[in-house]
């Protein structure tokens, strides 16, 4: 059995953040085998019997995720420094532990999933399950934006990405599919499915072909659909998502 750090085992199996495990052992209330533990490099599996507070850590073998309808203006993070407002502030109390998986911008909107399962959120973010995303743009859809939406394309540029990010250059593999819903000198809307999910990717795609996203909205992630949920409101995922989705982790074994 593979040893892992304890925070991580902690943060995997209880309510709790990497940092507050932190906390939690450099305050001395972490024992292995009866054992105070201080060192924050420790790794332990789950053959260590492990208490927090008094109490025996155990694998957890359940999990649970959300659809959050997630709207512009809001940030997906747990708190900001300029004081602006985050999706735990529209979220029930009952959520503040869960994680997001994924991003969506300060300007976007639309279909967010947060599960408790910090190994579910990693599983599906480094996944390449579908998403599919409406999209506003300015000016009109170029024969050159159609083929690097069938075939990729390299961007060697940061322009339409966050103005802090570090990434200089972003390779486009092929979007799954798009429908051009209206083309215009003014503006354009289109829909389209990828299966990446980049820091902006869909941002400096188009960014890259001189042209600004106004609007973006993700509809689906996975097959999990935003439907009519309203903005600002959450739901647990049906008994047929959790069941794909349990085949879809399977599969991630």
């Amino acid at each position: 059995m593979e040893k892992i750090r304890l925070n991580k085992m902690i943060s995997h199996n209880t309510r709790y953040s990497r940092r507050e495990a932190d906390e939690l052992i450099k305050n001395g209330e972490v024992t292995i085998d009866n054992k105070v533990v201080s060192d924050l490099s420790t790794k332990v599996d789950f053959g260590d019997k492990i208490h927090i507070k008094g109490r025996r850590l155990y694998r957890k073998d359940h999990f649970s995720v959300i659809v959050y309808h997630k709207k512009k203006g809001e940030l997906v993070t747990k708190k900001d420094d300029r004081g602006r407002k985050t999706i735990y502030e529209s979220l029930s109390k009952k959520f503040s532990h869960y994680l997001p998986v994924g991003r969506l911008d300060f300007a976007s909107e639309g279909l967010l999933l947060l599960t408790d399962s910090p190994n579910v959120a990693t599983k599906l973010m480094s996944s390449n399950l579908e998403r599919v995303y409406y999209l506003k743009i300015k000016g009109e859809i170029s024969i050159a934006m159609e083929e690097a939406m069938k075939n990729g394309v390299f961007i060697d540029s940061k322009v339409g990405g966050h103005k802090d990010s570090k990434i200089e250059s972003m390779q486009i593999e092929p979007f799954l599919g798009y429908k051009i819903i209206k083309s215009s000198p003014t503006f354009s809307k289109l829909k389209v499915a990828i299966n990446e999910g980049k820091n902006r990717e869909l941002r400096r795609f188009f960014a890259y072909f001189d042209s600004e996203v106004t609007d973006l909205k993700r509809v689906s992630f996975g097959g999990i659909d935003l439907g009519m949920l309203k903005e600002g409101k959450s739901r647990y995922l049906t008994k047929s998502e959790y069941q794909s989705l349990h085949d879809f982790l399977h599969r991630k074994k």
